[in-house]
């Protein structure tokens, strides 16, 4: 991948902002986010987008799919989200997690049990 410049500390940036450090028009970006589930900027109640810092390095993840690499859009959905699986599996593999040897697996099974029993008496 290109090199990503640097990304303002901030929580939240505007489309116009986006537009400016990633040097996307702010149209493709809107049709990238019909396009890219992954790619899914926070709405404030005015309806004005919000991305984050992740959704930022998404974009910039995409462009180089896109532009550098030269993938189809349908490519590169496939890349993104084959690569977020592998992400997902890497990470479960690296915790090892097995979860009936923790100490508290009896009491967290135990306590969904109770949440079943209050759901039942609810239902009725």
């Amino acid at each position: 991948m290109s090199q990503i410049p640097p990304i303002p500390d901030k929580e939240y940036f505007t489309i116009s902002e986006i537009s400016q450090i990633t040097m996307i028009q702010k149209h493709t970006l809107r049709y990238w986010e019909s396009e890219f589930k992954l790619l899914r900027p926070v709405r404030k109640s005015s309806g004005q987008r919000r991305y984050r810092k992740e959704e930022v390095e998404l974009i910039f993840k995409i462009k180089d799919l896109l532009y550098n690499k030269r993938y189809a859009i349908e490519g590169a959905k496939k890349y993104l989200i084959g690569n977020k699986r592998k992400k997902l599996t890497d990470l479960q593999i690296d915790l090892n997690l097995d979860l009936e040897h923790l100490p508290d697996s009896k009491f967290l099974r135990n306590i969904k049990e109770e949440l079943k029993n209050i759901l039942k008496l609810l239902r009725k």
